[in-house]
């Protein structure tokens, strides 16, 4: 996918800051370094008078993550949001706000708990925090008769994906992250096929996983023979955790990276390592001399999550529906089809591939945005945690790799 860069100087400084450091989509102001002003350069349509800003009592205020919806750097706006708002009238106020789920949570947390208005008619956390907020009541039920896309068009294995909220009553995907395993094609010509391929005498200090528990132990325990989906518990996790410990303490597993493991691959730091395939993807559109990572599913189970709209309890009726009718505009296939170009992640609408063939073909046959039937049988999601576990689980993986 050819990348343009846009007119504005300020825009296109940032810009090219990013591409110089490699800072994967969701860093991207925080990577920068930007600050307020820097922000509302990079999201001129999000905060300009009469563009897709506004929000506020007749609007609505969406905050996300950041890299996560469709911007044109040759307008520098938002295409999906500006037709959204020409369509419905109604503007939005779009705040990447997002870079992590703990800490973001910890800024509404209190408002949360007290029902009161949290600054966001809808937010897009990842479905692990969305089960608290499910559990602890602090979310509204969606009315779906203000949704016949979502309805007619969320894709099967969406629907009861969240087990603490079977046919999305209060959560409705956004974007799908998926997780699998990177080699550098080059170095390692026969690829990761196994657990064990991880541990090749000539990898050694150059593998990488993620800080990320759910994506890292979720892929371990699919390795081992367990579904992360299913019923397991300590005996499974003490497993998979002796496997990450032996290979960091033997130096074999050497990079341990949240969002920046991507240098590592590029300097090649790490030539095998557990990764975000969306970030893959970026990273090989950006080679001038064509693809240099493989990226796949293994056979033994990768993970997918999904971000998920949903509408805190402070939200009003009024500003709910609004929020209704947004998401609804999100769930036609051909309005997807722009965004999931951009954010090169799995799209949670049927028909986005169809669609696609006609936004950009390069990118309509990509399994990595478009799961073949046989990678939807090896993606796994990773069971909801109870607070025990969760707390217990995140203590061990934390201390295992020295954060």
């Amino acid at each position: 996918m050819a990348q343009r860069l846009p007119e504005d100087p300020i825009v296109r400084n940032i810009v090219n800051m990013l591409r110089g450091a490699q800072i994967n989509r969701r860093q991207l102001l925080r990577g920068a370094g930007i600050g307020a002003a820097g922000a509302s350069a990079l999201a001129l349509s999000a905060c300009a008078p009469g563009g897709s800003g506004g929000g506020g009592k007749d609007g609505v205020i969406w905050g996300n993550w950041t890299y996560y919806l469709d911007f044109d750097e040759g307008t520098a706006s938002f295409g999906s949001l500006e037709k959204f708002t020409k369509e419905s009238g109604i503007p939005v106020q779009y705040i990447e706000d997002i870079d992590d789920n703990n800490t973001f949570y910890g800024k509404i947390k209190d408002q949360l708990k007290l029902g009161q208005n949290v600054g966001y008619d809808v937010i897009t956390f990842t479905d692990w925090m969305n089960a608290r907020l499910i559990q602890a009541e602090q979310v509204q039920e969606f009315d779906y008769a203000n949704l016949p896309n979502v309805t007619a068009n969320m894709i099967d294995p969406q629907w009861d994906a969240l087990d603490v909220d079977p046919g999305r009553k209060f959560s409705i995907p956004w974007q799908l992250p998926a997780s699998g395993w990177v080699w550098n094609t080059e170095a390692v010509p026969g690829g990761i096929k196994t657990l064990d391929d991880f541990m090749k005498p000539e990898l050694k200090g150059k593998v990488g996983v993620l800080t990320e528990m759910r994506d890292t132990i979720g892929m371990i325990l699919a390795g081992l023979g367990h579904d992360p989906a299913g019923d397991w518990g300590d005996k499974e996790f003490t497993e998979a955790i002796d496997w990450l410990k032996e290979g960091l303490d033997s130096g074999q597993i050497k990079n341990v990276k949240g969002n920046s493991y991507t240098q590592d691959l590029q300097r090649g730091d790490t030539l095998a390592a557990m990764a975000w395939t969306g970030d893959v993807i970026m990273m090989n559109t950006e080679e001038a001399d064509g693809p240099k990572w493989t990226m796949e599913i293994p056979e033994s189970g990768g993970m997918i999550a999904a971000d998920s709209f949903t509408v805190p309890n402070g939200t009003t009726p009024e500003a709910k529906e609004r929020v209704e009718e947004m998401i609804n505009f999100y769930y036609d296939p051909v309005v997807m089809a722009e965004v999931a170009d951009y954010v090169t992640f799995v799209p949670p609408v049927k028909g986005t591939q169809e669609a696609m063939k006609k936004v950009n073909p390069e990118n309509a046959d990509n399994p990595l945005i478009f799961p073949t039937e046989k990678d939807w049988e090896h993606l796994y999601n990773f069971r909801t945690l109870t607070a025990e576990e969760d707390k217990k689980y995140s203590t061990e993986f934390q201390n295992v790799l020295g954060l």
